[in-house]
């Protein structure tokens, strides 16, 4: 009967002890790895860039478009009034959408060094969405609006390149006896 009293106590001045710190601030509670991996992932999705979190093809290739063109520096009026046409037309939108997607790219990509460095980031959460016809429109539109081979600059060039290798289609391996 001692042992188990003496148990009890134990117990209960461990209790007090951890009410004792909580109300002193220093909360034990964040030493759960499941916890902490909760925070973490909810804190990288509210703090993280919302430029990787885009999911679909439509905008991943608007954005990628703008990116192309702002490559070299800003962009004239003659490439907005291009990529506001393209995405008339090919993406099916009426004037006002095409335009309010435009300013939503702009906006998320921002001067787009951190896209061209991170190309791979940026298509992972998208990848799986595109079908083969939307990658192979998806790169004809992005050189499309790049311009003509001689005249795009090396940064818009490198980012075409790096496109390419992500969105091409898997060569099937075939089995040789």
């Amino acid at each position: 009967m001692h042992i188990i009293l003496g148990l009890l106590g134990t117990i209960v001045s461990i209790l007090i002890l951890f009410s004792r710190l909580a109300d002193a601030g220093i909360d034990l509670g964040g030493l759960n790895p499941f916890l902490w991996y909760r925070r973490r992932k909810w804190r990288k999705t509210c703090q993280g860039n919302p430029l990787f979190t885009i999911t679909s093809p439509m905008d991943a290739t608007a954005i990628l478009m703008v990116a192309v063109v702002k490559a070299d520096g800003d962009m004239t009026k003659e490439d907005k009034s291009n990529l506001l046409s393209i995405f008339e037309t090919d993406f099916n939108l009426t004037n006002k959408e095409a335009a309010g997607l435009l300013v939503s790219s702009v906006y998320l990509l921002r001067d787009g060094a951190e896209l061209r460095r991170k190309v791979s980031k940026f298509l992972e959460p998208s990848r799986g969405s595109f079908s083969e016809e939307q990658a192979q429109s998806a790169m004809t539109l992005i050189s499309c609006a790049a311009g003509l081979p001689e005249e795009r600059h090396e940064n818009a060039t490198e980012l075409l390149e790096q496109v390419e290798m992500l969105l091409a289609p898997k060569p099937v391996m075939q089995n040789v006896w």
